[in-house]
């Protein structure tokens, strides 16, 4: 059984923490040891948020080595990018193709990066970089929310694990009356063009 080391990054109220919660749960229901850590310093007010996920046979400490991580999920294009150190080469990388200028930006004391330049910078790490358009994805399904999820179906695609575990993670994690919209969201994530 071989291990999978996940970064989660975003910004407040994107669903970040719940996404993390349902990886996790996905891989206890995988049969791997499971470790969780977060920060969200100022999430409620659209500051970062992070997550470590790891999954393994036995696995000690639930943080992910600088130049370690396997696979990242980036809720933000510019997050994707602020963390793609922490990568080791040739990671799995599934960023939601989303721009949410931080206040610096919004206040005008800090450029955004194009679209290219963040495609540069991420490339320059790895050759598995997978836009995904999550919220079009979300809002064509009527639940703009689920986008979260959206990305996590991505996820799935690069992850040896069966189907059911994730479905049945999400099960026990989302509201029962959000289950339909988020397996949905996440099957059209599973099935999206990337």
């Amino acid at each position: 059984m071989s291990g999978y080391d996940f970064l989660l990054v975003g910004v407040g109220g994107q669903g970040t923490l719940l996404a993390s919660d349902v990886l996790a749960a996905t891989g206890m229901r995988a049969g791997f040891d499971v470790k969780k850590s977060e920060v969200h310093g100022m999430a409620q007010r659209g500051g970062s948020v992070t997550s470590h996920v790891r999954w393994g046979e036995k696995v000690f400490s639930p943080l992910i080595g600088r130049g370690e991580v396997g696979y990242m999920v980036a809720f933000e294009k510019l997050e994707a990018v602020r963390f793609a150190g922490l990568l080791r080469p040739g990671a799995v990388i599934i960023v939601n193709d989303r721009a949410i200028p931080p206040i610096s930006v919004s206040a005008g004391n800090d450029r955004y990066p194009s679209d290219e330049e963040v495609r540069a910078a991420l490339a320059a790490v790895s050759t598995s970089v997978h836009f995904v358009p999550a919220v079009p994805i979300a809002e064509r399904l009527g639940e703009v929310r689920a986008n979260n999820v959206v990305l996590l179906g991505a996820l799935s695609r690069f992850v040896e694990v069966p189907l059911e575990c994730w479905l049945a993670a999400i099960a026990e994690r989302v509201p029962a009356r959000t289950l339909e919209i988020n397996q949905a969201a996440f099957l059209a994530g599973r099935q999206a063009d990337l």
